[in-house]
Order: C-alpha cells, then sequence, then structure tokens
C-alpha cells in the first residue's frame, strides 16, 4: 500500500479559534445555570465572522433571556423582599442574603430591618465587630429591635461579648459615682 502524501493542517483563523472558545465557555456556562455569563460570552460569537457559529449561539443566547426572565424574581413589597433574603439566611445561602440585603439598603423606609439582618448575617458569617456595628445602628434608629435581638439566635456568637450585653440590656450598666 503507498504511503499517503503528507497533508499540511490547514492553517487555523485565530479570530475562528476564539470564537470557538467563546462558544465553549458559553456552553459551559449555560450548563451551570450562569446566565449572564453565558450571554456575554454567547453575544462575542454573534458579533464573531463564523455564520454557522453565530447561528447556534443566537439559539442559545435565546435560551439564557428566558431563562433569566423566568427565574428572575419580583417581590410585591420590600418586606416581601426582605423575607425572601432572611429565608435565604436561614437556608444558609449567606452570599445569596447578602447581595438582597443590600439591594434593600438602598430604601431608607426599611433601613433600620436591614441593617438588623446584615448585623444578624455578619454574626452567622463571623464578622463579629461588623456585627455589633450594625445591631448597635439597628437599635439606635429602632429600639424594638432591641428585644428582637434579645431572643433572636443568629446572634449566639455574640453571646459572650460584653458589648452585645451592652447593647441589648442597656439598663443593667453599672453606673460609677
Amino acid at each position: 500500500m503507498p504511503a499517503a502524501p503528507n497533508k499540511k493542517p490547514l492553517p487555523v483563523d485565530p479570530k475562528f479559534a476564539q470564537a470557538v472558545e467563546m462558544y465553549e465557555t458559553g456552553l459551559k456556562a449555560l450548563q451551570e445555570r450562569k446566565f449572564d455569563k453565558a450571554k456575554t460570552a454567547f453575544q462575542k460569537v454573534l458579533d464573531g465572522s463564523s455564520r454557522e457559529l453565530g447561528d447556534r449561539a443566537r439559539v442559545h443566547l435565546n435560551t439564557c433571556v428566558l431563562l433569566t426572565e423566568k427565574n428572575e424574581l419580583r417581590f410585591e413589597t420590600s418586606e416581601e423582599h426582605y423575607d425572601y433574603a432572611v429565608s435565604l439566611m436561614n437556608q444558609g445561602d449567606y452570599v445569596g442574603a447578602r447581595e438582597h440585603l443590600e439591594k434593600l439598603q438602598k430604601n431608607p423606609a426599611q433601613r433600620d430591618y436591614v441593617t438588623y439582618g446584615l448585623a444578624a448575617l455578619d454574626c452567622l458569617t463571623g464578622h463579629l465587630e461588623d456585627a455589633l456595628r450594625r445591631l448597635g445602628e439597628a437599635i439606635s434608629s429602632n429600639a424594638q429591635l432591641r428585644f428582637q435581638a434579645r431572643n433572636d439566635g443568629d446572634f449566639h456568637n455574640l453571646a459572650e461579648d460584653p458589648r452585645f450585653t451592652e447593647l441589648l440590656y442597656p439598663e443593667k450598666r453599672t453606673k460609677l459615682p
């Protein structure tokens, strides 16, 4: 059998290779349900020169848009949004809870409760100094939160800290002559 002639590999267009890489990045992000990252990658493929790859990317981009709209949370009130953030905290999704509480912080009407929620979250995540500072802010805005914090298990990491006790029980401070 005669030897096959040596064929030189076709030169790879660097722009096409980059588009393929972006397409693969988009697919991976889509599979991981990271829709914003996937949309960005697929948009870059659309900007490229490969029509076939662009057509495939457009289908996946539309999928990302539909899934993002479907999964977008909508809240009737800021109280409902706050309750959702607290539920995330109770489930252990501290990153998600922080994102929602920080969005809520922009609403001055809810600032005391949001600050309280962030204080609880800081305590749960081991940021005790921030927890004490925020809890003090929340209590100074709304003294009723002092009573809520007394029975809130989220502050268990601060139970032995005298500064925490002073915040919750100011009437027990010893007065010097």
